[in-house]
């Protein structure tokens, strides 16, 4: 299945959660990432959860996950 994946879509957030290490919390933006409304999973619908899932599986799917240093 083929999802957008235009930057505050709901498979990019979902990527983006797993890649900076946040937990699986379905939302997205309605316009561009941080600077428009976002929408939070109440407020989604089936399809725009299952596209924040697809994102999240594919990124943890990858194994590859943001290197935050280590500061110990």
């Amino acid at each position: 299945m083929s999802y957008d994946q235009r930057h505050g879509s709901p498979f990019d957030r979902g990527g983006a959660d797993f890649w900076y290490g946040r937990g699986y919390t379905p939302h997205f933006y309605k316009g561009d990432t941080y600077s428009s409304d976002r929408v939070n999973m109440a407020d989604m619908t089936k399809d725009e959860i299952a596209a924040y899932r697809a994102g999240y599986n594919e990124a943890e799917n990858s194994g590859d996950r943001k290197d935050w240093g280590d500061d110990g």
